[in-house]
């Protein structure tokens, strides 16, 4: 077996023993005697697992009861012009705080749906810092005020929630979902793409505020409309069902290995030892403000950019993988998700201090 210390921005590693238990039960499923991938997702089997998914998921961030499940398909991409479809009409503003390239993305697409109004950026900071809140310019009547907790590429990260008052707070949580405590009740929506945290990629998950549904317009097409899915049980059509099996078992993980709490204390761990030996060294340098460094992702640089390609291939050669940065930054970077043990980070680490001492 040849697996490696996986340190992918996503789609990221997931937990040996649920991809273990996965294999084991790919052909046949508890009694189902096929694959969960063959049989009805109207079927009883399936709409107990579903259901009990999502009760793991309530367990584990603790959602309050007027708050709606949704297990959804399309990546988050899809759901950046989804969320203006149905809660921000033509004419009608929506706010967003932009920190890196995803709330970027998001902003731009929702613009083709709504009235978008940048109402604070890192942009001018390169995405290095988040713009402090007493700067950003929030609409009174706003439809939303949206926001990304954790920015994937640039490695910048908020470490507590926004307060925008009574506005809702829509949060795209791709990347830092589950990966410590959070207060549901802040939010009006929090959704994820499932390829970092929860499990394959093509699975979303929402969590959503049920007042909010009734502002879904009953004018567009009811695949995009989130009422109607959430009237449906997430099953107006045909889910993922292979990625809402993988999901609950990634939640049952979770909650055997102490909860989203646990998570939060090992994933502090692992970032502050990386974040500790770059601080250390002369040789490596990581650019992100450090009051907003992200958990998740660290990007960093070494001294030379010829350095780049021998650190790459003599770092795979070490059993370390996909620690290439994104480019449209450069450099390196190491995604520190849930399913990476501790283990990995010293691993790395101990790759980095032989590097440098080879190399400075």
């Amino acid at each position: 077996m040849s697996r490696t210390y996986n340190f992918s921005a996503g789609p990221a590693a997931l937990p040996e023993s649920v991809l273990r238990r996965a294999q084991s039960e790919m052909l046949e499923w508890g009694k189902a005697r096929a694959s969960v991938m063959e049989i009805s997702h109207r079927g009883k089997d399936f709409i107990a697992m579903a259901q009990k998914s999502e009760q793991d998921l309530r367990a584990l961030m603790a959602i309050p009861a007027n708050y709606k499940v949704l297990f959804l398909q399309g990546g988050a991409t899809q759901h950046f012009a989804q969320i203006a479809m149905n809660f921000a009409r033509r004419g009608q503003v929506a706010d967003y705080v932009v920190t890196g390239h995803w709330g970027e993305k998001a902003a731009k697409e929702a613009k083709t749906l709504a009235d978008v109004r940048i109402a604070a950026s890192g942009e001018g900071g390169k995405f290095t810092a988040i713009p402090p809140r007493a700067s950003w310019h929030l609409d009174a009547d706003a439809a939303y005020v949206h926001y990304t907790p954790n920015e994937t590429i640039h490695g910048v990260e908020f470490h507590d929630v926004p307060d925008v008052g009574d506005l809702p707070l829509v949060a795209d949580m791709s990347s830092d979902i589950l990966s410590a405590p959070v207060d549901v009740s802040k939010f009006g929506i929090i959704y994820a793409g499932a390829q970092k945290n929860i499990g394959a990629s093509g699975l979303v998950v929402m969590i959503v505020r049920e007042d909010l549904l009734a502002r879904c317009p009953k004018d567009i097409p009811k695949i995009f409309n989130y009422a109607e899915h959430a009237a449906n049980e997430s099953m107006l059509n045909t889910p993922n069902t292979f990625g809402w099996y993988l999901a609950g078992l990634v939640f049952e993980w979770l909650l055997e290995n102490g909860g989203v709490a646990a998570m939060g204390e090992r994933n502090r761990a692992k970032a502050d030892l990386l974040y500790g030996y770059i601080d250390s060294s002369d040789f490596y340098k990581n650019p992100v403000e450090k009051s907003a460094r992200s958990w998740m992702n660290v990007p960093f640089t070494l001294p030379r950019e010829e350095l780049d390609a021998p650190f790459l291939k003599e770092v795979e050669g070490a059993g370390l993988m996909a620690l290439k940065g994104h480019r449209a930054v450069g450099g390196m970077r190491a995604s520190l998700y849930n399913a990476m043990p501790l283990e990995g980070v010293q691993a790395l680490v101990g790759f980095m201090k032989d590097f440098a001492a080879r190399n400075g």
